[in-house]
C-alpha cells in the first residue's frame, strides 16, 4: 500500500514536472526575442544598455537603404544603466567626403528606465558613377563621464529615383527694360532611372513672361555611354523678353524642370533696370486759373519700342469741370515721342481732380490725374493802376486847358492930370 502510495506520488509529481516545462517552453516560444534588435553593453563605463537603433523607422541590423540628399530619422532607444545629467545623443553620417551629425538637447536620466530620442541628418549625396555605395552610421550616447558609442553600422545610399538636377543658369546678371536675353541650361540626370521627354520652362512669374522648350531623354548614369544619343546631361537656351514697361528692381527667374515622373525646380535673382518705365510723361500737373478761363497741360507720349504704336487718349470731363485734347489718337514712330495739350476749365470756384487715360489699342498703359485751381476773376493792379494815371492825366490836361484858354484882363489905364 505504501509502495502504491509512493509510486502515485511519484507519478504526480513528475507530471506537475513535465506540465510545468511544457507552459514554460510554450511562454519561451511566445515571448518575442529582441536580441537581433538590440545592442547590450555592461561595461562600467557605459550608461546605455538594451539599446535599439532605428532609421526611418527600420532597425539600423537590417540592412537599411536611405536616399541621396534627402533628410532621414534616427531614432535611439535605451535603457540607463546610471542616473547622469546633462545627457545627449550624437548620430553622425560618414562619407568619403563628407560627414553629417545631429546631437540631442541635453537630458537627465535615471538607472533602469528607458529613454527614446530622433534626430534628422541630411544624407550626403557623393555617390559618382554609382547608382548606390554604403556609408557608415555612427551614435554616441553620454556626458564626459559616461558614455556608450555604436560604430560603423552600414547604410545603403540609393540615387533618387527620379532626379533632374539644373547645373548651370546662365544669365546676365542685369538686363533692361525691353531688352531680349538668353538664358543657358545644363541640366544633368542623377537619378536612379532614365528620365523620358523632359521639358524645361523659365520665366519671371512677376512679369508675366515665360518660355518652355523640349530638351529631349536622359538616361541614367548607369546606362550612359558618353553617345550623343545617349548622355546623361544636356544643355540648352531659351530667350525671354522682359517689357519696357517693367520697373526697375531685383526679381527672380524661375527655372522648371518637368516630365511624366517628375517636376524640379531652381530660382536665381537678376535686376531689371529701367530709366524710363513710363510711356506719359506730364511737365506740369496741377494749374490754377480763373472761373471759365482755359487751363493747358502737356503730356509727352514715349513710344521706346522697335516698332509704331498708336495711342489713343481720352480725357475726363463731369459736371464742374470740362477737359478735352488737341489729338485723340496720336501715332508715335518706334523710339521717339510726341505731345499732346489737355485743355479743362471749371464752372464754379474750387479746386478739382480729373483724370486723362492713355491707351494702346485695348490696354491701358497709363492714368495720368491733373489738378485745376478755379478763382473768382480778380481786379489786375496793373489794370487799376493804368486807369488811375489815365484818369489823373486826364484831370491835368482838362486843367491845363482851362487854364490856357483864359484870357487876363486889361488893366485901366490912369493918366496924370495937372491942375
Amino acid at each position: 500500500m505504501n509502495t502504491k502510495k509512493i509510486l502515485v506520488s511519484l507519478c504526480t509529481i513528475a507530471i506537475a514536472l513535465f506540465l510545468v516545462a511544457t507552459v514554460s517552453a510554450g511562454l519561451t516560444l511566445l515571448a518575442p526575442d529582441y536580441s537581433e534588435y538590440i545592442f547590450s553593453t555592461t561595461s562600467a563605463s557605459d550608461i546605455a544598455n538594451y539599446t535599439v537603433i532605428e532609421v526611418d523607422g527600420v532597425n539600423v541590423l537590417y540592412n537599411v537603404s536611405v536616399i541621396a540628399g534627402e533628410t532621414t530619422t534616427v531614432k535611439v532607444e535605451f535603457t540607463a544603466l546610471v542616473d547622469a545629467t546633462n545627457v545627449r545623443i550624437k548620430a553622425e553620417i560618414e562619407g568619403d567626403k563628407v560627414n553629417v551629425y545631429a546631437t540631442s538637447e541635453s537630458f537627465d536620466v535615471e538607472a533602469n528606465h528607458t529613454y527614446k530620442k530622433t534626430l534628422s541628418l541630411e544624407v550626403p549625396f557623393e555617390l559618382k558613377d554609382e547608382l548606390s555605395d554604403d556609408v557608415t552610421l555612427n551614435v554616441k550616447i553620454g556626458n564626459g563621464d559616461y558614455e556608450s558609442e555604436y560604430e560603423n553600422m552600414l547604410l545603403r545610399v540609393q540615387r533618387p529615383s527620379y532626379n533632374p538636377v539644373v547645373k548651370i543658369v546662365g544669365t546676365s546678371q542685369s538686363v533692361n527694360a525691353g531688352e531680349t536675353f538668353p538664358v543657358d541650361i545644363v541640366l544633368k540626370n542623377v537619378g536612379y532611372n532614365d528620365l523620358n521627354d523632359i521639358y524645361v520652362t523659365v520665366g519671371i512669374s512677376d512679369l508675366g513672361v515665360k518660355k518652355t522648350a523640349y530638351f529631349g531623354d536622359l538616361v541614367s548614369v548607369e546606362n550612359n555611354t558618353k553617345d550623343d544619343d545617349e548622355t546623361d546631361t544636356v544643355s540648352g537656351r531659351l530667350y525671354l523678353e522682359v517689357p519696357y514697361t517693367a520697373k526697375s528692381g531685383v526679381y527672380t527667374l524661375e527655372v522648371e524642370v518637368t516630365n511624366d515622373d517628375v517636376t524640379y525646380n531652381v530660382a536665381k535673382q537678376i535686376v531689371v533696370e529701367n530709366d524710363l518705365s513710363e510711356n506719359v510723361v506730364v511737365t506740369s500737373s496741377s494749374k490754377t486759373v480763373a472761373v471759365g478761363e482755359n487751363a493747358e497741360y502737356t503730356l509727352l507720349l514715349i513710344n521706346p519700342t522697335n516698332s509704331l504704336k498708336l495711342y489713343k487718349v481720352i480725357a475726363e470731363s463731369t459736371g464742374e469741370i470740362s477737359s478735352s485734347v488737341d489729338v485723340t489718337v496720336v501715332a508715335v514712330p518706334a523710339g521717339t515721342s510726341k505731345t499732346v495739350t489737355v485743355t479743362a476749365n471749371a464752372r464754379l470756384e474750387g479746386e478739382y481732380n480729373f483724370d486723362v487715360n492713355v491707351f494702346s489699342g485695348e490696354k491701358l498703359v497709363s492714368t495720368v490725374t491733373l489738378n485745376l485751381k478755379a478763382e473768382e476773376k480778380s481786379v489786375n493792379p496793373i489794370v487799376v493802376l493804368t486807369v488811375v494815371l489815365a484818369i489823373i492825366f486826364l484831370v491835368l490836361l482838362v486843367v491845363l486847358i482851362v487854364l490856357i484858354g483864359k484870357k487876363p484882363q486889361k488893366s485901366e489905364e490912369f493918366g496924370e492930370s495937372y491942375y
